[in-house]
């Protein structure tokens, strides 16, 4: 009976990859650039926040003991300051080492924003201790449509 319980209690808990990814996410970041899957021009707001040619060059900050972050526009053509959120990675394909990761504004405060429904759900295709990729598939007329965001690891600003 204990060995049981043991067991299921051992697997309910967080993958060791997710802890290892935490580990290498902790940090300061920049997001050097933004590609889609199809070329052409797009205007494309991300995050419901502002445009591509606004978040690349934002440096992002993760703090993975509380799931939390900040992320700072600070081109002076758009709306600058810091943004913060609270993610989740969670383990898709262990065979492939992909993850689903899931980005949620939050106040400064660390609570939701007041429409507490809105959530990014992103694939972190690439991590490791100097680069990140994630990459984002909506419906562009009707077609899959991919946003590659690729960041690098900085050091603390």
């Amino acid at each position: 009976m204990i060995m049981a319980l043991a067991i299921i209690v051992g697997s309910c808990g967080t993958p060791k990859t997710v802890i290892q990814s935490k580990k290498v996410l902790k940090g300061y970041w920049m997001l050097d650039n933004i590609t889609y899957s199809e070329t052409g021009t797009f205007n494309i707001t991300i995050f419901r926040d502002t445009s591509r040619e606004c978040f690349e060059g934002s440096t992002w900050r993760f703090i993975p003991n509380n799931n939390s972050g900040y992320y700072t526009i600070s081109d002076d053509n758009c709306p600058t300051g810091d943004r913060n959120f609270i993610f989740a990675i969670q383990e898709v394909d262990p065979e492939t080492g992909l993850y689903d990761f899931l980005l949620k504004p939050t106040t400064k405060l660390g609570k939701p924003d007041k429409d507490s429904s809105v959530g990014f759900r992103l694939r972190l295709t690439q991590l490791n201790d100097s680069s990140m990729q994630w990459e984002q598939t909506v419906s562009l007329e009707g077609k899959p449509f991919t946003i590659s965001m690729n960041f690098s690891k900085t050091t603390e600003l």
